[in-house]
């Protein structure tokens, strides 16, 4: 069988036959005085794209394979999209894959660039890192041999991942010592997510940083080990500050274990297959306990479903920041090739039928952030990306629903919060779906 870049330059070659002239001039005839719904390629369109791509391969001022210059006319076609739409090569399409379960190849460390270095943030117990003796404040200057300073940083944190198996060397700087040299060998490790600490000995607080698979999974296994340890908590802190979303289903899944009935999420796409409706099912997880969920700008996608539901519901009070606003569902298709393309095909709405796209979820207490924000802090929001998606119309909102005031700093606010528990509602009855909700 011939490639498709084979086919595709003999298309090119072929289009200037007489009978494929004749062919194109005579549905130009037919579509004469038609508006067309959807605009339809012609011969000549198709023509315009193999005459660019064959002047790009013999013209260029450098070689370029063809698969390279086919990778780029694909990942085009989706970039010009929207943001989050994009072509998954077959290595990316893999590295997804792992992150979507929670798991990926590499050191184990969390690393962040500040004024042209590499910091590490923070270890994974047990990881390569941990047993090498790195520790968070370290400054990796060097990569297998090569300094960090004068490239890229993104290129230099990429290469600190890779095979399971596969060697690494780093030149460490921890601060008032000495630079050495490490060596280390990467491996599959399970990314943590969740943490928890018991605050006051009554409240508990997660940290949830990315939705995998298993996040809703390990976030009850906790809680049942809690009870089993004898702790009743009057009150939960989920903090999802800074965290992008990820798979979406943990995320329904949470909202179900803290619901017993009721719509937790839609979604509205041109494809009848995303016409979707999440339902709760009876059973909570704590009923009856006060649930306060802390976001910032950070906060997207995933988190923000999580957020918008138990808002809705009444059945938590949401504490922080306007949200990011990734109101879209990226479904990852897999392609022939092995590798993927992520792309945009749905948006999700609240059950109060609220689009999230574009708007975020505005917290229920409002927090003032300008005393103790970063003032690098260069977070955009989705509504500041170029191409993104504009915000469908939201129902309005009943303002004696909502509670908002400006306090100083988050978590110490939530503590405050849930011990005048009163201003959290138990659930109650769920709200009611949006009229126009019917129709997606």
């Amino acid at each position: 069988m011939m490639k498709p870049m084979i086919l595709l330059l003999f298309f090119a070659a072929a289009v200037n036959t007489p009978q494929l002239q004749a062919q194109e001039a005579a549905a130009g005839e037919d579509q004469a005085g038609q508006t067309p719904t959807q605009a339809q390629l012609t011969l000549a369109d198709l023509r315009a794209f193999t005459d660019v791509f064959n002047q790009i391969r013999q013209s260029y001022v450098n070689e370029v394979d063809d698969k390279t210059l086919l990778d780029a006319a694909i990942r085009g076609m989706l970039t010009e999209l929207d943001p989050h739409s994009d072509y998954l090569p077959k290595a990316d399409y893999q590295d997804l894959e792992d992150n979507s379960r929670g798991r990926y190849s590499g050191i184990g460390i969390d690393v962040q660039a500040e004024d042209g270095r590499v910091v590490v943030k923070a270890i994974i117990n047990g990881s390569p890192a941990d047993q090498a003796g790195i520790n968070p404040g370290d400054i990796i200057t060097s990569v297998d041999g090569k300094p960090i300073r004068g490239r890229r940083i993104p290129d230099a944190i990429d290469e600190l991942t890779g095979d399971p198996g596969t060697d690494l060397s780093l030149t460490v700087l921890t601060p008032g010592e000495e630079e050495r040299e490490i060596q280390l060998k990467r491996k599959t490790l399970q990314i943590p997510t969740l943490s928890f600490e018991l605050l006051d000995d009554r409240y508990g607080y997660f940290r949830i940083s990315f939705f995998h698979r298993e996040t809703a999974v390990q976030l009850e296994k906790a809680l049942d080990s809690i009870k089993a340890d004898g702790i009743v908590m009057e009150g939960l802190i989920i903090d999802l500050r800074d965290n992008p979303g990820g798979v979406l289903q943990p995320a329904v899944t949470l909202a179900d274990g803290f619901l017993d009935q009721g719509l937790i999420v839609s979604t509205r796409g041109q494809n009848e297959t995303m016409q979707l409706k999440f339902e709760a099912q009876a059973g909570q997880w704590l009923p009856g306990v006060p649930l306060i969920i802390l976001v910032d700008r950070g906060s997207a996608s995933a988190s923000e479903v999580l957020a918008g539901a138990l808002q809705d519901h009444g059945r938590a009070l949401i504490v922080g920041e306007r949200t990011f606003g990734k109101g879209s569902v990226q479904s990852v298709v897999p392609l022939r090739n092995g590798g993927g393309i992520k792309l945009t095909t749905a948006l999700y709405y609240t059950p109060s039928g609220r689009s999230i796209q574009a708007e975020g979820i505005q917290p229920d207490v409002v927090l003032n952030t300008e005393d103790f924000a970063d003032p690098e802090d260069k977070r955009v929001r989705e509504a500041d990306l170029d191409r993104h998606l504009g915000a469908e119309a939201a129902r309005p909102q009943n303002e004696s629903e909502l509670f908002s005031e400006r306090v100083e700093f988050p978590l110490d606010e939530a503590l405050e919060a849930l011990r005048s528990a009163g201003i959290l509602s138990d659930g109650g009855d769920p709200a009611e779906p949006a009229p126009e909700m019917e129709d997606f």
